[in-house]
């Protein structure tokens, strides 16, 4: 049987105190979708925020205007205002009959799902991060997930292309279902931010606000 699930590449904030996280591993995986804990909401959105938190340049500082000096806001600053916001993660695929697992490789974010379907729908490959190379492509009938093109015995997932648009039609699903929790979590615990962070959350995951 196989399985996908939108992840986001995690690990346990120190010494972060604005709102409540859980505990996670170093470098660990968080699935996202609508059944998570408030505290791994918290986790998520920490995430996505100290990721995006960076030193613009002069030109994008211009733009998005000055980080506020307000710590609270000055952290949110860098999610809140980025047009197009980093979150490190993808989608995971297991092969529960042979305990194969495709991973992202590094450097891929969330916010390039949609490359999935470029390949169910018109064919052709698409590289969802680097070391290990995770390549996704279209092979006579069937759809190949290989976790390392660039190593010969890489484990390989094969499937036909109707059973890989059903898992990502579910995985949009788990998308949109932790979108709305995090919709409602930034209601009740960043109620001054929520509107702005909800659309940041909805373009770091190539979504639609929630309505």
């Amino acid at each position: 049987m196989m399985s996908m699930q939108p992840v986001l590449e995690i690990f346990a904030p120190e010494g972060f105190t604005f709102w409540p996280t859980g505990d996670h591993k170093p470098f660990d995986h968080l699935v996202l979708n609508g059944s998570l804990t408030p505290a791994e909401v918290g986790t998520a959105v920490w995430r996505l925020a100290d990721v995006n938190d960076v030193e613009l340049d002069p030109e994008a500082d211009a733009e998005r205007g000055p980080r506020p000096e307000d710590p609270l806001d000055g952290f949110l600053h860098g999610l809140l205002t980025d047009p197009d916001p980093y979150a490190p993660g993808g989608l995971r695929v297991t092969d529960s009959a042979t305990g194969t697992v495709f991973v992202p490789g590094c450097c891929t974010g969330l916010e390039e799902w949609r490359g999935w379907l470029g390949v169910t729908d018109g064919g052709g490959a698409a590289w969802f991060g680097h070391d290990p190379d995770a390549r996704v492509e279209w092979v006579g009938r069937t759809v190949k997930l290989t976790q390392d093109a660039d190593d010969a015995d890489s484990p390989v997932i094969e499937l036909p292309p109707e059973e890989l648009r059903r898992l990502l039609a579910g995985a949009e699903r788990d998308l949109r279902g932790f979108l709305a929790l995090a919709a409602a979590w930034a209601e009740r615990q960043l109620p001054g931010h929520a509107a702005a962070l909800t659309a940041a959350l909805a373009r770091a995951l190539d979504l639609e606000p929630p309505a």
